[in-house]
């Protein structure tokens, strides 16, 4: 049996990065991974969470993908990591990140 796959984030939109980052630290116990004025990224101990500006970035969900060019062609972002996004049946963004490309942590 081949191992599971691995969500790598979920992105939701919000208004303001930083208002939306004071709250959950404040709310939640986690960890600034990254932070601009268009995007944030929050560690957890289960997942990390996106809080992306809706003009920049789409709500998603991030899988890690050994695979992942198969799905499109991947773009470089700015941390490094290199993904492509593809929509489910019903409409949804998925970004597919692919496997090397993943800071170790």
């Amino acid at each position: 049996m081949s191992p599971l796959d691995s969500i790598d984030h979920v992105a939701i939109p919000v208004t303001d990065i930083k208002t939306a980052v004071d709250w959950y630290r404040a709310t939640f116990q986690c960890e600034i991974k990254y932070q601009d004025d268009t995007w944030a990224l929050l560690g957890f101990a289960n997942i990390r969470l996106a809080l992306v500006i809706p003009s920049q970035h789409p709500a998603h969900i991030g899988f890690v993908s050994p695979e992942a060019e198969k799905y499109g062609e991947l773009k470089l972002h700015r941390d490094g990591t290199r993904s492509c996004y593809v929509d489910d049946p019903a409409g949804n963004a998925v970004e597919i990140l692919a496997a090397e490309s993943m800071p170790k942590e």
